[in-house]
């Protein structure tokens, strides 16, 4: 009896914490640190060097459209989080104190946290590619015929609609500070393997963790490369579920079909979703109208080939 007593006590302890009112949220908000901001200035040196390189150096891997396109829709980006920071602070509290049990801030349950964020962060960007409408929220970071480090800004004015798949970790009672530290490092952490500037390295790190030969295999458009290596951080996930693949030969960049504008950063964001909305104009049945908004963006794409060749072979024959 004691020994359940003591347990329970234990449980307590650390599941125990109090709801967080809500006007005491700007103290939460005070609570978390500003990681993106304090790293922006050194994000910002870093692409402006990485720049320089490839001009001096002739590497070509930088297009000056493309390169506007990416900073208009990382500034688009940048209005919208002034808005969303807030709305999403208060869906965490919300949820946090929804459940009825809840952790202390206590800055070692940041390392569980993260892991947990990590395959989350696997998951949703799995599903971003095996789902057309999630699809059409994250089109634009692939739209990129060229890698380097501003592609980093080409995030969706929509990736917040992808919350949804971080809830389970949420539901572990986990501290809202500690959830927020968990985000900003995973996105930090994505920054700098988004460049052609650093080659493979060691066969136990690319192994391992996310670095820019097995993000670059992520970008390439080439059949091999389709599809593989969503993590973040920790490539585990990618092993356990068969989604890993090294870089072999150098990967072309870019989607499929081709883009009307390298530059309007509406366009780059909304011509997914324009195209989802035609195809289901289009469509004659409710199942087939389902069909071109939640089934997998290369499945559209070879069932339109399809009613396209036959449609040819039918023309042909008359």
């Amino acid at each position: 009896m004691l020994i359940i007593n003591s347990v329970q006590d234990q449980l307590s302890t650390f599941f125990g914490a109090p709801q967080i009112a809500i006007a005491d949220i700007g103290l939460v908000e005070k609570s978390a640190p500003n990681l993106i901001v304090y790293a922006l200035p050194a994000v910002l040196a870093i692409t402006v060097l990485e720049f320089v390189l490839s001009y001096f150096l002739e590497r070509k891997n930088y297009e000056g459209k493309e390169v506007l396109g990416s900073i208009f829709v990382g500034a688009g980006n940048l209005m919208i989080n002034l808005v969303m920071k807030t709305v999403m602070l208060y869906a965490v509290v919300w949820l946090y104190n929804l459940i009825p049990y809840r952790m202390p801030l206590n800055w070692w349950t940041l390392i569980p946290c993260f892991l947990i964020y990590d395959f989350c962060t696997y998951c949703t960007h799995y599903v971003s590619h095996f789902c057309r409408f999630f699809w059409a929220s994250h089109v634009v970071h692939h739209s990129a015929d060229h890698y380097n480090l501003t592609v980093n800004f080409r995030q969706s004015w929509f990736q917040y609609t992808k919350i949804i798949f971080f809830i389970p970790l949420m539901l572990t009672g986990v501290h809202p500070v500690i959830f927020f530290v968990a985000n900003q490092l995973s996105i930090l952490y994505q920054f700098w393997v988004h460049t052609e500037a650093i080659g493979k390295l060691h066969p136990f790190i690319e192994k391992h963790f996310g670095t820019p030969s097995n993000h670059r295999v992520h970008h390439g458009s080439q059949e091999k490369y389709l599809d593989k290596n969503f993590s973040a951080v920790f490539m585990v996930w990618d092993h356990l579920l068969g989604t890993f693949q090294y870089e072999e030969e150098p990967p072309v960049y870019g989607i499929t079909s081709p883009l009307k504008s390298k530059i309007n950063p509406l366009y780059l964001n909304l011509h997914e979703f324009q195209d989802i909305i035609k195809d289901v104009k289009q469509a004659d049945t409710l199942k087939r109208k389902l069909y071109y908004v939640f089934a997998s963006p290369d499945n559209i794409a070879k069932s339109k080939l399809t009613v396209k060749e036959n449609t040819i072979k039918t023309l042909t024959i008359e």
